[in-house]
């Protein structure tokens, strides 16, 4: 069975509400599949948790204090009543660590968050190849731990990495000569992550805290991977840039905003509203098999979010 998580917006405001299982569509590689569950979530029925990620490996010290700024406002708004439940998470060059208990007090949030900041380090972003390599790897290891922790919570899960992506050494004008090896290696791990996010209903969004300045050639050059990777040989590093991955987990990347406490509220607000569906999809499949997943609504001028892609495992 493949669980899908779905948000229908309109162009500006909340989430759309009051659909009814007639008014879905599910293609899976093209083809309709018969909607096997369906249920409406909204406000108090919504079991959502949620996982700020603050990443200093990536995002460096010159850009966490306006970081820390938007985020203790976001923290205070409404007096510091939270809808939903949210713990922090720090990523920097001596660790990762999470916090152990969600919370919806924001100013209990913003007085941790106040604390954890205090001696943080940072991998300088322009330390050449091997410190991208470096920043590369502790991020996809950060990410999977995160991942597997909260895959194990009940109920659905919100990741909100604010940070402008770990280094992929890809995109226009980048030449990449990855051998066998490395293709088969970050085909797995696009997989991986897939098959991890999917299974523990996580949505993974992506915040560039850097805004306007991270703004220039490479800004988008992701978008071109968001449709996934059939086989190993096709696999490139930019198969699994967190915005990618972000896109395809029905969640979202916002790369060029400096609203950064609007853009938190914004993925928060998926939160809100949104339509739980299942349906069986096709069993003559071979193992790691791409499919790519659209959701159609019988209503106008509407976007529709939900999980793009996922791999088959027999």
């Amino acid at each position: 069975m493949i669980h899908l998580d779905v948000v229908v917006t309109p162009k500006s405001g909340p989430p759309v509400t009051g659909l009814q299982q007639q008014d879905f569509t599910v293609l899976d590689n093209k083809k309709e599949r018969p909607i096997n569950s369906f249920r409406a979530i909204r406000g108090p029925d919504a079991d959502v948790q949620i996982v700020l990620v603050i990443d200093d490996v990536n995002t460096g010290v010159e850009h966490v204090a306006y970081e820390r700024s938007e985020l203790d406002k976001f923290f205070k708004m409404d007096g510091g009543r939270l809808a939903h439940p949210i713990a922090l998470a720090f990523l920097t060059d001596t660790g990762f660590k999470v916090q152990d208990s969600f919370s919806t007090d924001g100013n209990a949030l913003s007085a941790s968050l106040d604390q954890t900041f205090v001696g943080l380090h940072s991998i300088v972003r322009a330390g050449g190849v091997y410190s991208a390599e470096e920043r590369y790897e502790v991020s996809l290891k950060a990410l999977y731990k995160l991942a597997s922790r909260e895959a194990a919570l009940p109920g659905r899960k919100f990741i909100i990495w604010l940070s402008p992506g770990w280094p992929l050494l890809s995109g226009p004008g980048v030449q990449q000569d990855l051998d066998t090896k490395q293709r088969q290696q970050i085909f797995d791990d696009v997989v991986r992550f897939s098959n991890l996010l999917r299974s523990g209903r996580i949505t993974l969004y992506s915040i560039d805290p850097l805004g306007a300045a991270d703004f220039n050639t490479l800004a988008f050059w992701w978008t071109g991977y968001v449709g996934g990777v059939n086989k190993p040989y096709n696999a490139n590093m930019g198969n699994i840039a967190l915005q990618g991955l972000a896109v395809q987990s029905g969640g979202m990347a916002l790369v060029v905003g400096n609203d950064i406490a609007g853009d938190v509220q914004k993925c928060i607000n998926d939160a809100n509203a949104y339509y739980e569906i299942s349906f069986v999809p096709p069993l003559d499949q071979k193992p790691n098999e791409l499919n790519k997943v659209q959701v159609r609504v019988k209503k106008a001028s509407v976007d529709v979010r939900a999980r793009q892609v996922y791999y088959w495992q027999p």
